[in-house]
C-alpha cells in the first residue's frame, strides 16, 4: 500500500489538518472519500507498526495499554471460548456477537483512549496482514484480542519466525 505517499503528499499542514478532521466525532461527516482513505492510511499504519513491534521484541512480554491487566480479564471473563489463534469473522461482526461485544467495549469508554476507532485486526494470528487474513475491527477488540494472543502465546510465532530469519541471514 502506498500509504507512505499519501501522507508525505500531505505536507505538514495537510497531515496536521488529517489529524483534527479524524479526531471529529463520526456524526460531522457524509461518507467522504477522501475522509475513508485517510482513515484507511492510519489503520494500516497501526497495522504495521504493530506487526514490526510483535517481530521484533517477544510479544509475551509486550504491553500494549496502561490498562492491560483490566482488559484482558474482562475479555476472558466475557469471551472465555473465545478461539484468539484463528478467529472466525462472525465471532465479531454478526448481530449475536455485537450483542455481546458492545457492552464489553462500552466499559473501556474514557479508560482506553479511542477506544471506538477503527483498526485492523489480523484472523489468523501465525500469519500477516493480508486482503484475506484481516478484519475491521475496535481499537478495544483488537487490544483484548492482541493482549490475550501475546499473554497466551499464540504471537510467538512470529517473533520466533523473524528472529530465526534473522540468523539464516547472518550465515
Amino acid at each position: 500500500m502506498a500509504a507512505e505517499n499519501g501522507l508525505a503528499s500531505l505536507g505538514v499542514d495537510g497531515a496536521t489538518a488529517a489529524a483534527h478532521a479524524l479526531s471529529l466525532p463520526a456524526e460531522a461527516y457524509d461518507n467522504d472519500p477522501q475522509l475513508e482513505i485517510m482513515w484507511a492510511m492510519k489503520a494500516y499504519q497501526h497495522a504495521e507498526i504493530y506487526f514490526n513491534l510483535i517481530s521484533s521484541v517477544d510479544p509475551v512480554f509486550l504491553k500494549l495499554t496502561k490498562v492491560d491487566d483490566k482488559i484482558y480479564t474482562a475479555f476472558r471473563e466475557t469471551f472465555s471460548e473465545l478461539n484468539i489463534q484463528v478467529l472466525d469473522p462472525e465471532q465479531l461482526k454478526s448481530t449475536e456477537a455485537k450483542e455481546k461485544w458492545r457492552p464489553f467495549c462500552n466499559q473501556f469508554d474514557g479508560v482506553v483512549e479511542d477506544f471506538n476507532y477503527g483498526t485492523l485486526l489480523r484472523l489468523d494470528c501465525q500469519k500477516d496482514y493480508t486482503e484475506e487474513n484481516t478484519i475491521f475491527a475496535t481499537r478495544i477488540q483488537f487490544f483484548a484480542i492482541e493482549i490475550a494472543r501475546n499473554r497466551e502465546g499464540y504471537n510467538t510465532v512470529i517473533y520466533s519466525t523473524k528472529q530465526q530469519a534473522k540468523k539464516d541471514e547472518k550465515k
